[in-house]
């Protein structure tokens, strides 16, 4: 066996392993589309919260809806297992309050952190049936 070869055959075989660790990385990356419940503390206790979202490469798109109705969001962005976007609510005396949300996507949770009213907050939401 010649030196040309034995290049030939080792350029085949990196070549293969890099293409199957390519394949395992997409294949492990959770996907953030579809609808995610979960309860977020309020005056009153627990409430629910619940998820409606659609990842389409880097963007995120969808709605929050909560006791007090539907809400979009906004400035979507998913990048690899992790999620964020914004979401605008009237307060009490009718200014817009913005929410910032940073999640961790796995297979059947998201863990979310919420930044802006009163401090962060933290709210798992299950993936729903």
């Amino acid at each position: 066996m010649g030196a040309r070869d034995t290049f030939l055959r080792m350029r085949t075989f990196l070549l293969a392993t890099l293409a199957m660790l390519c394949i395992t990385f997409v294949a492990s990356a959770a996907d953030a589309t579809g609808k995610w419940a979960g309860e977020t503390p309020g005056r009153n206790g627990n409430q629910p919260i619940t998820f409606n979202l659609k990842a389409s490469g880097s963007t995120l798109t969808g709605t929050i809806t909560t006791a007090q109705g539907e809400t979009p969001i906004a400035d979507g962005k998913v990048d690899g297992d992790t999620i964020s976007f914004t979401q605008t609510i009237q307060g009490r005396d009718g200014t817009p309050n913005k929410l910032t949300y940073t999640g961790k996507v796995s297979a059947d949770s998201i863990a979310f952190t919420r930044e802006g009213g009163r401090g962060p907050v933290n709210i798992t939401a299950k993936k729903a049936q």
